[in-house]
């Protein structure tokens, strides 16, 4: 396991004549794991991303990719790195098999095509020209071509688009599967739930810049007020609780046997108010802790309003 970042990206900034896409950002990327990239439309996620890549140059600041400059040391880098598409990059009249076996024989130990082709349900297709295949099957082609060569690290942008549930859940497992094999992987997404599910850390880009980077649990739990919400029996003893809660809670009858609790919730909170409950001879009918998602986050974050 490297000790160094395996992507470490210091005051990028990139524009496209008066508009700035990339201003000052920063951004590192741990080896091992899988970093979900997260931001508006023009947030200047992808560009980001296009530079690291080294499909795109900076104007100003430091990109290092495993170590290089991915367009200095393009030769270098580019064989050990996947890139997945969100479209292009293939040939529209390459037959999908032709097309993955040809990217299979660029790399020393590539993946088994045949195994890879099973593995991601391209094989009714095979002999299918790209420009004939579904969206959903031209991005698991596209996946796979990012995979085939082994790569030590993957960038993959919105790898799930327009896929169906099933293959959905195919693209989730091959991420897993790869971080368990020590691959680093970055994925661009719009699917919350995605980054939650998949990712270790998690970077919010807005402005150009990273207004936010942790894992998805530091995230919610930083941006969130945590309630938890028990039902019982009318007319508890609200005072006598909010005693054996700690100072930075508060609890309320909301509605007769509907109780909240508010502050930070975690195990010994929720071990607090389950006891409470069995000293006065209560039992709650149910019990749940509500926390923002990564969703909320996102919005409080970034806003509401809608992006062109």
């Amino acid at each position: 396991m490297r000790s160094e970042p395996v992507v470490q990206v210091r005051g990028l900034v990139k524009r496209y004549g008066p508009k700035t896409a990339v201003d000052g950002l920063d951004l590192s990327v741990r080896a091992g794991t899988v970093t979900a990239v997260l931001g508006p439309n023009g947030a200047g996620k992808t560009t980001t991303v296009e530079i690291c890549e080294g499909y795109r140059g900076a104007d100003a600041g430091t990109v290092r990719v495993l170590g290089l400059d991915p367009v200095a040391d393009a030769a270098r880098l580019r064989p050990r790195i996947g890139v997945m598409l969100q479209s292009g990059g293939v040939y529209s009249g390459a037959r999908a098999e032709e097309m993955l076996c040809h990217v299979a024989s660029l790399h020393a130990h590539p993946v088994n095509v045949g195994h890879l082709i099973e593995r991601l349900g391209l094989g009714s297709c095979g002999r299918t020209p790209y420009r004939r295949l579904s969206g959903g099957q031209q991005q698991r082609l596209a996946l796979a071509m990012a995979v085939v060569g082994r790569p030590e690290l993957v960038f993959l942008d919105e790898p799930t688009a327009g896929l169906d549930p099933q293959a959905r859940h195919a693209t989730w497992d091959l991420v897993r599967e790869l971080r368990a094999d020590g691959v680093t992987v970055v994925l661009t997404t719009h699917f919350m739930d995605e980054a939650e599910k998949l990712a270790d850390d998690v970077a919010i880009i807005d402005g150009g810049r990273v207004v936010a980077q942790d894992s998805p649990e530091e995230l919610c739990r930083g941006g969130a007020e945590n309630t938890l919400r028990f039902t019982g029996r009318p007319g508890l003893d609200v005072v006598s609780l909010l005693k054996a809660l700690p100072p930075d809670c508060a609890a309320v009858e909301l509605t007769p046997g509907s109780y909240r609790v508010t502050g930070t919730v975690d195990p010994q909170l929720l071990a607090t108010v389950t006891s409470w409950c069995a000293q006065h001879g209560v039992m709650p009918d149910r019990i749940s802790v509500e926390r923002h998602t990564l969703e909320d986050v996102f919005l409080e974050l970034t806003g509401k309003e809608l992006r062109a």
